[in-house]
Formats: structure tokens, sequence, C-alpha cells
């Protein structure tokens, strides 16, 4: 391992902004801030988002930039890159994010019913040959209603059409309610009318060079469509 990782490794120990249960405190049980984050965490009522697979933190900090009047959350398992995005809002005093470095597949024991507000999915790995492992197939969609609000909104900015399209069928299988689904939200114009949708990491950039489209979509995950999914 570089020296620089074990240097971020060591700083992210210091961070304040940065959660790191252990796999025994997410395994098969409640992490001890379940249901606490607005209390304990953020020390207001104001909705929680969620981003998942936040990479380096680019995205989650710019919409805690950009709406100070949400809490956000950014979740990823590698913790080198986790320490930009953690150390970037300490350094601008932003009080309203914080960072979990935790696998995505523990997600529901982080958080508790109706505690969070909206999902941010951004260039997610679309996992062609492994299904269960995309993060919009029904074995995470189902931990998702877990937390999410009734209603609760689940976003997908991706680079690949392939999981747009995956996505777009399993949402209208299971009766979700499609808020938007654009497959080209520069070329479209589309992006310019979210102050959200036109936030560009690193990555993002690179593929736009390359003149990837980036695809958009959003869906409402209501407890009503779940229920006449498993009659």
């Amino acid at each position: 391992m570089g020296k620089d990782k074990l240097k971020r490794f060591a700083e992210n120990k210091t961070f304040s902004n940065l959660y790191q249960p252990d796999f025994s405190e997410v395994f098969r049980k409640d992490y001890r801030l379940k249901g606490k984050w607005r209390r304990e965490v953020f020390g207001n009522d104001n909705p929680i988002v969620l981003e998942l697979g936040c990479g380096r933190g680019e995205y989650t900090v710019e919409m805690a930039r950009r709406n100070p009047c949400n809490n956000y959350i950014g979740i990823d398992i590698k913790g080198a890159r986790l320490w930009r995005g953690a150390k970037s809002a300490l350094e601008e005093g932003l009080v309203n994010v914080v960072f979990v470095r935790c696998r995505i597949e523990f997600v529901e024991s982080l958080f508790g019913e109706n505690e969070i507000s909206s999902v941010w999915i951004t260039f997610a790995d679309p996992q062609i040959k492994r299904e269960n492992k995309r993060l919009t197939s029904p074995f995470f969609l189902d931990k998702y209603a877990k937390f999410l609000i009734n209603g609760g909104t689940v976003h997908l900015k991706t680079d690949s059409l392939f999981l747009h399209e995956y996505t777009l069928g399993i949402v209208k299988e299971r009766g979700y309610e499609i808020i938007e689904s654009n497959p080209d939200i520069y070329g479209t114009g589309y992006a310019g009318q979210d102050n959200m949708l036109d936030i560009k990491t690193h990555y993002e950039k690179i593929f736009l060079s390359q003149g990837l489209p980036i695809t958009y979509m959003s869906f409402k995950i209501s407890r009503d469509s779940l229920g006449r999914r498993t009659q």
C-alpha cells in the first residue's frame, strides 16, 4: 500500500465528519446512529439526501454547497477516496455534509424508517454480468424502500445507457412513478433546468470529453406500489 494511502487512512481517523463503522457494527445488526442522524449528527430536522458510491465526494460536497437547507451523506467503501470529500467539507466549514465508509450492501443497517428523503446514484459501475451488484437492482431497491420516506425519490445519473435502460425496465415493472427519464441531459438541455444535474465530477468531464451522453432518471418509491407488487 502506498504511503499516500496510509497517510490518508490515518488522517481519516481524525475527521469529525467521517464515520467508519466496523463490519461487526453493521453485519446483521443496527448501527448506533440508525434513526439518529438528524438529531445526533446534524442537529436539525432538515431532509437527509444520500449519495451511494460517492467516490471522492465531489457530487456530495457540491450538493451541500448549493443547498444548505438539506443534509447530505455520502457513502463509499474506498477510504482513500472519501478522504478528499471529507477534507474539503471540513476546510470549507460545511456542516450539512458527512461521509460514511461502508459497503452499500449494509446500507439498511445505517438508516431507519423514513430517515432518508432521496437517494442519488452517480456513475455507478453498471455491473453488466452481476445483476444483484447493480445499485438499481431489486435487491438494492428493496433496501432503499426500508429507509426512504414514502414517495422518496431515487436519482440515477450515469454514462451507461445499459444501466439507464435496465433501471427503466425495473422501475416500470415495479410500478414506481417515473419523474424523468432522459437519455442525454446535456444534449437536450435538461441539465440546465436543475441546479443539481449540472454538477460535473472529474470522471463525468472525462466521459463528456469522449462524447459519451450522460443519462438521468428519477423515480419515486411509494409503499402503495410495493404493496401492489407483493399481493
